[in-house]
């Protein structure tokens, strides 16, 4: 199946961490669906061996990826590694190697997988949380189970982050009673494959029903048009005893039909001055043109030309019935949009005065403008005088501070308080912390420990 052939390419491609070239295979498997018969499973192994899709892989990194994918699909091995666990009796640390499975992890003493030492049994009231670093050891984090609590370290914090996200995925997948994510991948693409076979014999029954169906009325045509040649033999007897009969009413239809065209002439100049009301009288006029052309096939037929005939008068009874009530609403429309007009004209000089007593309110406003503008400037330079003597007065502050801060243990500015409390001086409440008193006793001490 081509669409398990990619899914299996593509999982040993993200395992060897190279990209998925989805375009090349695209080629591949046109190549592939042309084969009837697939791929052999030794046909499969060459193709994973030949380095079309794992370009640049060496053998060691295919083997490992295809260990990688046969863990995970085979084995339902989740993630696996080495980790260090807290025992539970003597509280040292060893290390194991990890396997984490749908509803279990087991750690070994080793990677080979000999010697087993533990199970940890996964199910829906687990959870798993990062811990502080302690103990000397980092990366931690903890699985709590109903009967116990494993602590575990990572050997760095990607690990740790990836671990406590597999774990936690299967515990979700548990409590929502889900498989694996691989198995339910593989149940879809299965049960995409029914379904689209399911489709596929629904259309070859369709196509098998339509073949039949065409038959069928290859077969009625086959009649019918026996039933014709019939009739026409039957027509050609008749022919000769109808044919006085169709001179003359070949004759009254050319004078009919040569005053219709007159009058269809007339009423094609009309239609081309009218606009898109009209286009139902131009159907119409098409339905009168088709049906000329019936009346001269009807010639044939002396009963069905007559019923045409008859059909043919009372169309133009009613299209010169149409064609006077359509003057007379040309003529209410023309009457309505002459009112139309002159309803505009007295809206359009009502606009002309609004505008000029606009244009006056403008003038006034650009007079109050100009007087802002003179107010605005006058601002500017009271804005000018007051902004330099702040500068005068910043720069004589500024030279007063410098000579307070000579004397920073007599003279101290005014400033906010600390919440905490004041200690009490001589000359009042001080206006530093105890904590600052203390960093300035053991400055004043290391400015005479140097100077002695």
């Amino acid at each position: 199946v081509s669409a398990q052939i990619e899914y299996l390419l593509k999982k040993i491609t993200e395992a060897m961490g190279a990209g998925w070239q989805q375009e090349q295979f695209d080629h591949y498997k046109i190549a592939l669906n042309t084969s009837r018969e697939g791929l052999s499973a030794w046909e499969l192994i060459d193709l994973i061996g030949s380095g079309q899709f794992s370009k640049g892989m060496d053998r060691q990194t295919v083997s490992m990826a295809i260990n990688e994918v046969f863990n995970e699909l085979i084995l339902d091995v989740l993630k696996q590694g080495y980790l260090l666990k807290k025992g539970h009796k003597r509280k040292n640390w060893m290390e194991r190697w990890f396997v984490l499975k749908p509803n279990i992890i087991s750690y070994y003493v080793s990677e080979d997988l000999k010697d087993k030492k533990g199970d940890i049994i996964l199910d829906g009231n687990c959870c798993v949380e990062a811990l502080p670093d302690k103990d000397g050891k980092k990366c931690l984090f903890l699985i709590k189970c109903l009967d116990k609590t494993f602590e575990i370290s990572a050997s760095d914090k990607k690990k740790k982050q990836e671990w406590i996200q597999a774990i936690q995925s299967t515990v979700n997948l548990l409590r929502a009673r889900s498989p694996p994510p691989h198995k339910e991948a593989r149940q879809k693409r299965k049960e995409l494959r029914q379904k689209l076979l399911a489709e596929q014999e629904e259309l070859e029954r369709q196509m098998k029903e339509l073949q039949a169906a065409n038959e069928n009325k290859q077969k009625e045509l086959e009649t019918v048009r026996k039933q014709l040649e019939a009739a026409a033999a039957r027509a050609a007897e008749e022919e000769k005893k109808r044919l006085q009969t169709q001179v003359e009413l070949q004759d009254r239809f050319s004078l009919e039909l040569e005053r219709e065209k007159m009058v269809r002439q007339k009423m094609e100049e009309q239609v081309a001055q009218k606009s898109s009301e009209l286009e139902q009288y131009l159907q119409r006029v098409r339905e009168l043109e088709e049906m000329y052309k019936q009346l001269q096939e009807a010639l044939e037929d002396e009963k069905q030309a007559r019923q045409d005939e008859e059909t043919v008068r009372k169309l133009q009874a009613r299209l010169l019935e149409e064609e006077t009530a359509k003057r007379a609403e040309l003529e209410k429309w023309h009457l309505q949009q002459q009112q139309t007009i002159q309803m505009t004209e007295a809206e359009k000089q009502e606009l002309e005065n609004q505008r000029m007593m606009k244009e006056q309110a403008l003038q006034v406003a650009m007079q109050q403008l100009k007087q802002l503008e003179l107010e605005r400037k006058e601002a500017l330079e009271q804005y000018e005088e007051v902004k330099k003597k702040l500068e005068t007065a910043a720069n004589n502050t500024k030279s007063w501070k410098d000579k307070v801060a000579h004397h920073e243990g007599l003279i101290r500015l005014i400033e906010p308080g600390s919440k905490n409390p004041h200690l009490i001086t001589n000359w009042g409440p001080a206006a530093f912390t105890e904590a600052e008193l203390e960093e300035r006793q053991r400055s004043w001490k290391g400015k005479k420990a140097t100077s002695e």
